[in-house]
């Protein structure tokens, strides 16, 4: 049985997220979610809040969604940071081959996030590529309307899975990215968390798998409206600093 997974979601369990698990469960099963894979930043976090917090996934699920937790660990120099599911919390600011052994021991699945973010795809170390279940090719937030250049050639792993993450803190980053499962019984953590170990799943775009001919041939379109994005972001940006400028010149 195929379901629909929303990957790499935050909400206001992480210290930049704006939604309650609840509100995130509803916001997603509208959206043809069946499964919520979250990922709080480990930033405050310690093992008794993530006991908490596993209660309140399962508070926030329903027979229509549900909620599997997760945390997105970052190393000392908040700069790799990796998407882990199915493992006790491990700490705040683990050296990434340290966590990613800690992982691996407790079987659980690790996904590497956004590569493309403060060039990591330059940094990474071969002997993690056994250890991640996958790496997140297309991270809404950062790499906006189009997937990351670099990130495919991290998979050097042959069980190695493309991702696809919202990153969701805000509305801004709702996109039609999402992961589909093959679980082969009922949507539980248990089975969501064997399809992970087992890569049975595949990510899609505009409801397209990633290798599929059509989307292929709209990447190209996709990065051009990316770098309009980015340009037409940046002159607002420019615009509201420079009326704030003159705002406070003229108050003086």
């Amino acid at each position: 049985m195929e379901v629909i997974a929303t990957c790499h979601v935050h909400s206001e369990w992480s210290y930049d997220g704006r939604f309650s698990l609840r509100e995130l469960s509803e916001k997603f099963s509208h959206r043809g979610s069946r499964i919520l894979l979250m990922t709080e930043h480990d930033r405050g976090f310690t093992s008794r809040r993530f006991e908490e917090y596993r209660d309140a996934c399962a508070e926030a699920s329903s027979d229509k969604i549900l909620v599997v937790p997760g945390i997105e660990y970052s190393d000392p120099a908040n700069r790799v940071h990796v998407l882990v599911w199915g493992v006790p919390f491990l700490g705040e600011g683990l050296p990434t081959g340290e966590m990613l052994e800690a992982v691996h021991s407790a079987e659980g699945a690790a996904v590497l996030a956004h590569p493309s973010r403060r060039g990591v795809w330059q940094d990474f170390e071969r002997q993690w590529a056994e250890r991640l279940t996958g790496v997140e090719v297309w991270n809404r937030k950062y790499d906006g309307w189009a997937p990351s250049r670099n990130a495919p050639q991290l998979l050097q792993s042959r069980k190695s899975i493309q991702f696809v993450g919202l990153d969701f803190h805000t509305d801004r980053q709702l996109f039609p990215l999402s992961m589909a499962l093959d679980l082969p019984g009922n949507v539980t953590e248990d089975e969501v968390l064997k399809c992970l170990r087992a890569g049975q799943l595949y990510a899609r775009a505009f409801g397209f798998p990633l290798e599929h001919n059509l989307l292929r041939r709209t990447v190209p379109a996709l990065e051009i409206a990316e770098r309009g994005r980015r340009k037409a972001a940046s002159l607002v940006k420019r615009a509201k600093s420079s009326a704030r400028w003159r705002s406070r010149y003229n108050n003086q």
